[in-house]
């Protein structure tokens, strides 16, 4: 993936100030196929800058605080990945502790999570299945949005070919 940020120069002028891909990119050694980028952050506090100074790499929490917001795009595998001999149940869970921190959390043993987000999520290529509570499944396709309200959720991937997902997270109080 291409990241283009832009900023000011010091006339006020927009420019291009990075190009590249996003510094917090990880490729799962435990689960091949599996790739995760925190593409930008922003957090309330934090004035939307002209700098376009890079705020990934200061981010503590995958997950934004009220009104902070994080880009992750991800590829998944498809599921059948999981049952094979190449996948490393603790060394995943590892990976995901280190390199998706305070979100790798949330995951339940079965792939299960809630988050305390409103999320937009995008399938950019590929097909996947959005499961919620008591198994329903709904299957989504490229172009397909979801607006995740802090419900219960995961992601499977029961086709043959991976699958990319873009997710805004955005820091919210959810009432039940």
């Amino acid at each position: 993936m291409r990241r283009i940020v832009t900023g000011h120069d010091a006339q006020g002028r927009s420019v291009v100030v990075e190009d590249g891909v996003p510094p917090r990119t990880h490729d799962f050694a435990s689960l091949p196929g599996f790739t995760s980028s925190l593409v930008w952050a922003t957090e309330v506090e934090q004035p939307a800058g002209r700098s376009g100074e890079d705020p990934t790499q200061k981010v503590e929490s995958f997950l934004p605080a009220l009104g902070g917001t994080r880009i992750i795009v991800m590829t998944l595998p498809p599921d059948a990945v999981l049952a094979g001999p190449e996948f490393d149940g603790p060394g995943y869970v590892a990976e995901q502790l280190t390199h998706s921190p305070k979100l790798a959390e949330t995951f339940e043993a079965d792939g299960m999570h809630t988050t305390p987000t409103v999320d937009y999520v995008l399938v950019l290529d590929g097909e996947v299945w959005l499961e919620l509570d008591e198994g329903d499944l709904i299957h989504l396709t490229a172009g397909d949005v979801v607006v995740q309200n802090a419900t219960r959720h995961g992601w499977r991937n029961k086709s043959d070919k991976p699958v990319t997902l873009a997710a805004v997270l955005i820091g919210a109080t959810i009432e039940s």
